[in-house]
């Protein structure tokens, strides 16, 4: 089938003079959203234990930025330092039907890589593009039940080949070594959802790894390692080893009609994809009724099937979270803040409110169903139902097809920027962090990245 090798030429033939406005304007949209989870995402906690891993394995005066710091490292900790920064918050971009966050494993390669070869904005965003087409393209194919079935977290899995890729293209390799990269890549590929079991960090780190592990899949290729050329398709490729209902066919299908950049969604609350929809819910219905908090009796909620075991059991675990991971992964917990605070942001999403009796009492009003009707437009809409009931025996429904920060209901710019100013204020001082923005929307015009990135570390 030369799945891979086709992939590859097509990766490889994408050029900025050919790309539609739209997709440029994205990628630069996209971007921007990644600065601002990873700035902020310095400053939490299992970021630091990344820090300090790397600072001790030496820093690099010339190497790359680390996003929302003063330090500089070899390129590739940059890229697993800034990729573990930016997957902390559970804020970072998502595409639905790849059910996986891209833009934390391609962002963080390309710019290791742009910063490694001097590589101007226009060749950083053809990196961008390509490391997103690749990386969705193959969650699309595992499709995100059989793969999360075994086990596997996609953001890590496939997000080192569209790391490899990304990496590849920037730093100017050829048909046959980036191939090569791509095969390198699959014996890199991991990341288990095991973390699930008691909030550990892991999840944070599978993106990090991924764009460490595409750089140097891309370094060993450019110097002549070989990796197999069948890495996707092959008896013991990828798609054979990583899911049980795997689809070949979805990795070319549509090449060149139109890009994956385009059908990436930001998200506006601080917690798992699988919750936006269903907490959208919660807020039009409160907000439209004028319910308060008190005057609420029960929540019942439609969920996705595929979301049920992430957010939704075990119900012992997810009704008492221990923990902010937890939390992020719980859908009662997400209810609850939405209801008694009408958000659910990195504010809501701390131990204080983890340990309120408060949060606690309105968890409890919680329960969650699945709904086929919901299951049948899934993985390409991730809908949810809402049925909130009063202490006075009322009822109030609705259903949400397109959550906000889907690409069929987007933030915009604007919105965007105000996101990106509320997550990055601690971190940069105004008229840095305007100075950040101003020249992501003009990404395109920067002649050499180095002259861009260190605009990313730390000033207040």
């Amino acid at each position: 089938m030369d799945v891979t090798r086709k992939l590859v030429d097509f990766c490889r033939g994408i050029d900025y003079g050919d790309l539609p406005p739209e997709v440029i304007d994205r990628t630069k949209y996209l971007a921007l959203d990644y600065f601002g989870v990873a700035s902020r995402g310095s400053i939490v906690e299992s970021t630091k234990a990344m820090y300090g891993l790397v600072r001790d394995l030496g820093l690099d005066p010339k190497g790359g930025v680390i996003i929302g710091t003063g330090m500089r490292a070899p390129y590739q900790y940059a890229a697993l330092a800034n990729g573990t920064s930016a997957h902390s918050l559970e804020l970072d971009d998502v595409h639905n039907e790849a059910s996986l966050h891209p833009g934390v494993a391609v962002f963080p390669a390309a710019f290791a890589a742009s910063e490694m070869a001097g590589a101007e904005g226009k060749k950083f965003i053809e990196g961008a593009v390509a490391g997103y087409e690749v990386t969705v393209r193959l969650g699309k194919a595992l499709t995100p039940s059989g793969h999360y079935g075994r086990g596997f977290h996609p953001t890590g899995t496939c997000g080192v080949f569209g790391a490899a890729v990304a990496a590849s293209k920037i730093l100017g390799l050829d048909d046959a070594q980036m191939l090569s990269a791509m095969g390198i890549a699959g014996s890199q590929a991991a990341g288990s959802m095991e973390f699930l079991a008691d909030g550990a960090w892991t999840k944070r780190l599978h993106p990090g790894w991924a764009a460490h592990s595409g750089i140097i899949a891309a370094l060993l290729a450019k110097r002549g390692f070989k990796g197999p050329s069948t890495i996707l398709e092959g008896r013991n490729g990828f798609l054979h080893g990583y899911s049980s209902s795997s689809d070949a066919s979805k990795i070319l299908e549509g090449l060149g009609d139109s890009y994956h950049v385009l059908t990436a969604g930001i998200k506006p609350h601080a917690c798992c994809r699988y919750k936006q929809a269903p907490i959208d819910g919660i807020l039009h219905v409160m907000e439209q009724n004028r319910l308060k908090p008190d005057e609420v009796e029960k929540v019942t909620l439609g969920i996705l099937k595929t979301g049920f075991p992430i957010i939704v059991t075990p119900e012992e675990l997810k009704h008492n979270p221990r923990s902010v991971v937890d939390a992020q992964f719980s859908m009662p917990f997400g209810a609850a803040v939405a209801i008694l605070y009408g958000k659910a942001s990195l504010n809501e999403y701390t131990l204080e409110k983890v340990n309120s009796p408060g949060v606690k009492e309105m968890m409890d009003k919680v329960s969650c169903v699945e709904n086929p009707e919901l299951d049948r437009v899934y993985p390409k809409e991730w809908p949810a139902s809402v049925e909130i009931v009063t202490r006075d025996g009322k009822s109030y429904s609705a259903k949400i097809e397109y959550p906000k920060g889907d690409p069929e209901n987007p933030l915009t710019w604007e919105e965007l920027i105000d996101k990106v100013s509320g997550l990055a204020s601690p971190i940069y001082s105004a008229s840095h962090l305007n100075e950040i923005i101003g020249r992501t929307r003009h990404l395109d015009g920067e002649t050499d990245l180095r002259e861009f990135t260190p605009l990313l570390m730390r000033d207040v």
